[in-house]
């Protein structure tokens, strides 16, 4: 049976190192604070927006909303973001995915100063997250990473699988075990012989929103395992991409759907936030 990595301990740490730092800027009278925007009335992004104000006010961070009609135009959120650059106690600024048709997300992206920037969205953000100097790292993928360091997992000369290969997760995370020294292969949904190169992999990582898309005959004996998936079975329950109960048997270790990676993604945008705001001061 793998060992469960328990995302919501971890991002607990995350979180509890995150106030401590937040608690000293403060007491500089350096202001944290996170700004959220969300367009349109989307049942998801609600839960979501709502869960990171949530762990803004248990680490510290002063959180702001900001709701705009499902109407809104590019240009009047892009006019928003460039408010939101300007003010010092906004340390990050998040719009919330997705949105709706109308709007073009590369240039809403693209508005928002690199400095702010706590999903790491920004093209400049992406070429540093290229070069491996981006201070501002994509949370998902960043969270993953704490994952694997928390079982140690030395990832030099390991081969990594990354099952997707959205801007989001699926790219960024493969340059990052790449940064650790990992040899890395992205599959996608024309990838040929999918089972056949799951199977080698060291560490896979499953990030494709395709409900028990991974099964235990796709994993390597001993892999490690990360579900980045969040799905929906027929009776409504959360689940990954990974067929858990099959897979769990196999690996040496696994990330469970809720309490894996999810809680991971927030706490690395809680610490995101306090980074911009220390770059913002030229604090390291």
């Amino acid at each position: 049976m793998a060992y469960i990595i328990d995302g919501k301990a971890l991002a607990q740490e995350v979180k509890s190192g995150v106030a401590a730092e937040v608690g000293r800027l403060r007491a500089q009278n350096i202001p944290v604070g996170l700004a959220v925007v969300i367009v349109g009335d989307d049942p998801a992004s609600r839960v979501y927006v709502n869960n990171k104000k949530k762990s803004c006010a248990a680490v510290g961070i002063e959180s702001f909303e900001f709701a705009m009609p499902a109407s809104a135009t590019t240009g009047e959120l892009v006019a928003l973001v460039r408010e939101l650059n300007e003010r010092p106690d906004v340390s990050g600024i998040l719009v919330q995915q997705p949105l709706p048709k109308q709007i073009s997300v590369e240039t809403v992206n693209a508005a928002i100063d690199p400095m702010k920037d706590v999903d790491a969205f920004h093209p400049m953000n992406i070429g540093r997250v290229m070069t491996g100097d981006c201070p501002l790292l994509p949370c998902t993928p960043a969270g993953i990473m704490e994952m694997l360091r928390s079982i140690r997992c030395d990832l030099t000369g390991k081969e990594c699988v990354v099952v997707g290969r959205s801007c989001i997760v699926g790219k960024p995370m493969a340059l990052l075990l790449l940064q650790a020294n990992a040899t890395v292969t992205i599959c996608h949904s024309r990838t040929k012989n999918l089972a056949e190169v799951c199977r080698r992999a060291d560490v896979l990582v499953a990030a494709v929103g395709k409900r028990a898309l991974i099964t235990a005959d796709m994993v390597k004996p001993g892999a490690v395992v990360i579900d980045v998936g969040m799905n929906r079975s027929e009776t409504g329950k959360l689940c990954g991409d990974v067929d858990f109960p099959a897979v769990s048997e196999a690996a040496s270790a696994i990330t469970p759907v809720p309490g894996g990676v999810g809680p991971m993604t927030i706490a690395m945008l809680m610490r995101n936030t306090l980074t911009a705001a220390k770059l913002q001061y030229g604090l390291r």
